[in-house]
């Protein structure tokens, strides 16, 4: 009769426990014995207090929070209107208070009007009508949550306090801004560049596109760290961001590279900006963990008269323009009209 084969002894063997779940290790891979945790009883005194603290600071947030329109399908997806105790003109030119850039929307399409914490909306004779939850109105009464339908955008009416409204700030910024910076980022520039630019071939005006980029930004990496590139990028933004105007859009467009839309500025109005921002940032002292990071930028400038030019063809024109700056020795600029 065969003998059976004497059982094999682990070389080392080792019990521990690792919270409630004994694990025995050997030669072979970790095993568990038990994997059933000791049950433990909540502290009502921790983190439901924390939790607590963190939705009423939420919900007093939400409270300070106008009411407002907020777009929920449409060319302006995320973007919010904020309505206070005034009348708001909708429509797509210009002098609108809310400016929504579609062929269905009217000129002066209709008028929002909020009095004493009651909202309503008049249409304004358009073409295409105003519409709230599907029915087409002259007049009505907006409330929580009801949805206007003006041409081929939908907005949704939240009313104050809402908490909602935090929610779709927040989802705003998301899909909007640049995580390290706060500055636009490269789709909403894109999608205001395409905007600006119809806008320019419609009304005969002139725009102007600028694009910086920090010269030698590898090398304040290599020598400072990564961090303190960090930080120059932040305060690059903050320095321009001080000086530009309210209706023109920066957004980074990639790595150390900026794009500044000027809405409505001319060839040596937008090289008149790109000098002094030259300059500024040529002069401003970026310090980072007390050392001075020596920092110049490089620009180019594209200017259209009249808007003829797609917003492809602008980007392919300044970018070229910046290349040109750098080429020539950095820390300066080249512009040109589009033809």
């Amino acid at each position: 009769m065969a003998k059976r084969p004497p059982k094999r002894k682990p070389k080392e063997t080792a019990v521990s426990n690792v919270g409630e779940i004994t694990v025995q290790y050997s030669g072979e891979p970790p095993f568990l014995i038990d994997q059933q945790p000791a049950p433990t009883k909540p502290d009502p005194s921790k983190e439901p207090t924390a939790v607590r603290k963190s939705v009423d600071m939420i919900r007093q947030e939400a409270l300070a929070k106008e009411a407002c329109l907020v777009v929920i399908y449409g060319p302006d997806l995320g973007r919010k209107f904020p309505l206070s105790d005034q009348s708001l003109t909708v429509g797509r030119v210009d002098g609108c208070d809310i400016q929504l850039e579609e062929k269905e929307v009217s000129r002066n399409h209709c008028k929002v009007v909020c009095r004493k914490g009651k909202v309503t909306i008049h249409d304004l004779g358009s073409t295409n009508g105003t519409f709230v939850d599907d029915k087409l109105v002259e007049k009505a009464t907006l409330h929580n949550g009801s949805l206007v339908r003006i041409g081929g955008n939908i907005l949704k009416f939240l009313a104050s306090g809402n908490l909602e409204s935090t929610y779709h700030e927040e989802l705003f910024d998301l899909t909007t801004k640049d995580g390290l910076t706060n500055t636009h980022n490269k789709r909403f520039l894109l999608d205001s560049l395409q905007r600006e630019v119809g806008r320019a071939k419609r009304y005969g005006r002139p725009l102007s596109l600028m694009m910086l980029d920090i010269d030698h930004f590898k090398l304040v990496n290599d020598v400072f760290g990564h961090l303190a590139g960090d930080h120059v990028l932040k305060q690059l933004v903050s320095v321009i961001s001080e000086r530009i105007r309210e209706q023109d859009i920066m957004a980074r467009f990639g790595g150390e590279e900026f794009v500044v839309i000027l809405p409505e500025i001319g060839f040596e109005g937008a090289m008149t900006c790109a000098e002094k921002i030259r300059h500024l940032v040529e002069e401003t002292r970026f310090i980072y963990d007390g050392s001075k990071i020596p920092v110049n930028v490089s620009l180019g400038v594209v200017s259209s008269s009249n808007g003829s030019h797609d917003s492809e063809d602008m980007l392919r024109i300044v970018d070229a323009n910046l290349y040109e700056s750098k080429r020539r020795g950095r820390n300066q600029i080249h512009g040109s009209e589009a033809a």
